[in-house]
């Protein structure tokens, strides 16, 4: 394992552009993209083993049987992770790890996996932060028929007790979904991720069943743990802007908030779906009867942090004529489209901006203004951010070395935001990289690397890039560079 660069010795920032004290710096994997060992000590096939293993679904036919091989190198990684200073480590759990078939008694042995990695993170002194949920259903429960249906949110309920009870003396900070949107309308709208159903009406009832698990999670996880736990959801929320300054496309702006956005914050954080989502998707599903009594005061519990995930900013117009075009929002291609309700909006690429390998645009002002906007719409609710980052062609130079300073550059640019914005008064309360190492990136396979540190899948062989020694002094000053990025 490659040592941190002891070339950058620690030096003091200068106050105006240090962090608020207490402020957490972390980074963040998910169980699918690093763990592998699918079929070890009990673990059954989530979605994600399934849809990988389906012709076409995935780039070069990947799956995530090894992916980083964190399941037997937790412990080298958390040794990385120490020096290179991280003070918090962002993991999900595997559910067909430790409940295989989504039901029933837990398996030992896979709770053991997460005992063990807990237990080595505090020895390092690294604070260990739980998400129950990256996308990962056991494919027992899809076979049920997964997120539509409304029992998947009692499974879930189930599982969130089994890990408090298993994780919930060791372990601080628990988050209950990972960006349900992807989960809702990636997987079940446009099919580009697991399951791979392309169906509007099951999108739009796997995302209140989502809420709904969400909410009934909250609610166990509150009466098991002790009180100074701190619960939380991610959210992947869309900082949208229209195009022109029309109407149309205002309004074009105004549905793709609702879906992508208030379709979560309404009922999370108002304890209400959108009357205009309602009205947008009446013709797909039946919202009164969706929406049972007891649901919306079961959602709105409250969270003691929310998580804010940011990559680019979401560009859209009305097309003329009423033809879409969503090939463009960044979600991956397909025929069919992730926004329900919201078919006729194309999505476009800002002008003038340079973009990452995964063709996203570089906008640190985008994050700004997303901290900005929860803040006034959700004032006194404190924020995390729970991923950032971006992926570039990286690779291992003949001198053993990986320079990215591209990667130097856009998190220089989003840090610097995120001063900016708990300067102007957002209650931002840490920051998780994205990601702490390169791991299989869902329908895209091996083929991005979105890593601080670069893995060679062939060894396994870990080699902390430029980035990550520069994140590290980051840490260590407790604020950014005075001299802007590398």
């Amino acid at each position: 394992m490659t040592a941190v660069r002891p070339d950058i010795a620690p030096k003091q920032a200068p106050e105006a552009t240090r962090f608020p004290t207490g402020f957490v710096w972390g980074a963040a994997t998910a169980a699918y993209q690093v763990e592998g060992a699918a079929a070890e000590d009990g673990r059954t096939p989530s979605i994600w083993d399934t849809f990988s293993r389906t012709p076409g679904k995935v780039r070069n036919g990947d799956t995530g049987d090894i992916a980083a091989d964190h399941y037997h190198l937790y412990r080298d990684d958390v040794a990385l992770m120490k020096r290179l200073g991280l003070k918090a480590y962002r993991f999900s759990i595997s559910w067909s790890r430790v409940q295989p078939t989504g039901r029933g008694p837990a398996v030992e042995r896979g709770l053991d996996f997460y005992r063990k990695l807990v237990d080595e993170l505090l020895e390092a002194g690294i604070t260990p932060v739980a998400t129950l949920y990256h996308w990962d259903l056991p494919q027992e429960l899809e076979d049920a028929g997964g997120w539509p249906q409304r029992v998947t949110a009692d499974r879930f309920a189930d599982y969130a007790a089994i890990m408090a009870g298993a994780l919930g003396d060791r372990v601080g900070t628990w988050t209950t979904f990972n960006e349900p949107w992807c989960s809702a309308f990636l997987g079940y709208g446009s099919g580009v991720h697991a399951p791979g159903r392309t169906e509007p009406a099951s999108a739009l009832r796997a995302a209140h069943h989502l809420n709904l698990a969400h909410g009934r999670a909250i609610e166990v996880l509150r009466g098991q743990l002790p009180a100074a736990v701190q619960t939380s959801v991610t959210l992947n929320l869309h900082q949208v802007r229209p195009l022109t300054a029309s109407a149309a496309d205002a309004d074009a702006a105004r549905r793709i908030d609702a879906v992508g956005n208030r379709i979560f914050t309404g009922p999370m954080l108002r304890g209400e779906y959108p009357e205009d989502l309602i009205a947008d998707t009446r013709h797909l599903v039946d919202w009164s009867r969706l929406v049972q009594d007891g649901d919306l005061a079961a959602i709105s519990r409250p969270v003691d942090v929310l998580g804010v995930n940011y990559y680019t900013p979401t560009l859209v117009s009305t097309p003329p004529e009423g033809s879409g075009d969503t090939r463009n929002d960044g979600h991956g291609a397909s025929d069919h489209s992730p926004w329900p309700g919201s078919e006729h909006v194309s999505f476009h690429l800002a002008e003038g901006k340079e973009r990452t390998a995964m063709n996203w645009s570089i906008d640190p002002n985008g994050l700004y203004s997303l901290l900005m906007d929860v803040t006034r719409d959700h004032p006194g609710l404190p924020l995390m951010v729970t991923e950032n980052g971006a992926a570039f062609d990286d690779y291992v130079s003949p001198e053993g070395r990986v320079e990215d300073p591209e990667r130097i550059a856009y998190l220089h640019g989003h840090l610097d935001a995120v001063q900016r914005a708990v300067a102007d008064g957002a209650d931002v309360r840490g920051y998780f990289l994205w990601s702490l190492m390169d791991n299989f990136e869902w329908a895209y396979g091996y083929s991005k690397r979105f890593g601080a540190v670069y893995v060679d899948y062939a060894s396994q062989r870990r080699i902390p890039k430029a980035s990550a020694h520069w994140y590290a002094d980051v840490i260590r000053r407790h604020g950014l560079p005075p001299t802007g990025p590398a």
